[in-house]
């Protein structure tokens, strides 16, 4: 997840390359060491863009001269949650020119870290395919100007490059999100692009545009979903082509809980209203997801899952519409009493049965928390009428 900085009054979501162009260029000057083809930054440097400098400032050698504008000293912002080693296993599958397919449960940011290692590599995250049911090859590959196919028939001019073919000729990453969704012929048509490094355009045979070769610096990375329904397997020669590396859930209790405040606070911040959630709700709201999500509470006790996934988006998302309900609706309700209303929503997403599986956590872990004296639990034990509705 992402670091809170000052909102984009243009745009909603503003991509990693321009949001931390700060860092990317002081750590092109930073880091002189040696970098793979066309790689923007070293391959320890993209690892600092993720992870972060852990609060220290890191300072220009006295011998680089910083570009106008640009400070000598300055702390590389942590971006991800997560595992060191993991980036770094992800970093030296980029370097080595392998596909790198990122796996895990929904919300567990593969997406975003995507995202991250091909803004720092490469300086752009926007050259993506979203994989669904209705992807076709062309997408992966390219497709035709009809109106000039018709008027100058099949010509270099007429072809329309997919985000996969302009990375192959920038010697650029390119991102296929929800691989596993596309249809099984769609996604071997990434099985010759990822051996040969190349796109045959049987079109254009004959010319010197009838194979598109692969730049050196491209890559592909690719993400898929361990609980997606409708997915594709992968075929065997496929799964070949990719290093995979799985995102897990956040270990830590206080790590999850510091990161949803943080982005649950930047998303009401960017709506234009003062972040107003005490720290022992989003306390109380991480817990109840960490619980339901491993099936077992912090204090040992057995809790059955529901279908849905409680990843640490959903948490964040209700943080932020708590957040939201307290700056727009002030002192109409505390916003603990809000909790219990937003987890039905959120598990009942994909079974309304899960919402008995949220009453049974709740006759269970929520009421012995609230015996054992704690406040908060024991106001939430006595919303469980909500969870009625």
């Amino acid at each position: 997840m992402t670091a809170a900085l000052a909102p984009d009054a243009t745009r909603q979501i503003v991509p990693p390359e321009d949001r931390y162009a700060a860092e990317l260029a002081f750590l092109a000057a930073h880091d002189a060491g040696p970098r793979p083809p066309a790689w923007r930054l070293t391959p320890r440097a993209v690892v600092t863009f993720v992870m972060g400098s852990a609060g220290q400032a890191l300072r220009l050698p006295d011998d680089v001269t910083a570009p106008e504008g640009m400070p000598r000293r300055l702390v590389i912002s942590g971006k991800f949650v997560g595992d060191r080693a993991l980036v770094e296993r992800c970093v030296v599958t980029l370097a080595g020119e392998r596909g790198l397919l990122l796996v895990g449960e929904p919300g567990t940011a593969k997406s975003m870290l995507s995202e991250l290692l091909s803004a720092a590599v490469c300086g752009t995250s926007g050259l993506v395919v979203q994989g669904t049911a209705g992807t076709t090859e062309d997408q992966l590959k390219y497709g035709w100007n009809y109106a000039l196919l018709l008027a100058q028939g099949p010509t270099r001019q007429a072809l329309v490059p997919s985000p996969v073919l302009t990375a192959m000729t920038r010697g650029a990453i390119a991102r296929v999100e929800e691989v596993t969704r596309c249809l099984p012929e769609v996604q071997d048509s990434l099985v010759s692009l990822l051996s040969e490094r190349r796109i045959a355009v049987p079109e254009l045979a004959g010319g010197v545009d009838a194979l598109a070769h692969a730049a050196p610096g491209f890559n592909l990375i690719a993400t898929a979903n361990l609980r997606d329904k409708g997915v594709s397997e992968m075929s065997a020669a496929l799964k070949r082509r990719f290093n995979f590396e799985t995102v897990g859930p956040i270990p830590d209790l206080d790590a999850e809980t510091a990161l949803v405040r943080g982005q649950a606070r930047a998303a009401v911040e960017q709506a234009g209203a003062a972040f107003r959630v005490d720290d022992a709700v989003l306390e109380a709201l991480v817990t109840v997801f960490r619980d339901l999500r491993e099936g077992r509470s912090a204090e040992g006790w057995e809790v059955e899952r529901p279908s849905t996934v409680m990843s640490t988006a959903e948490a964040v998302a209700v943080a932020g519409a708590l957040g939201l309900a307290a700056a727009y609706f002030p002192g109409d309700r505390d916003v603990l009493g809000l909790l219990p209303g937003h987890l039905l929503g959120v598990v009942r997403k994909d079974d309304p049965a899960d919402a008995a599986r949220l009453r049974g956590y709740w006759d269970g872990a929520v009421r012995r928390r609230a015996e054992q004296g704690s406040a908060t639990w024991r106001t939430l034990w006595d919303l469980r009428t909500v969870l009625e509705g």
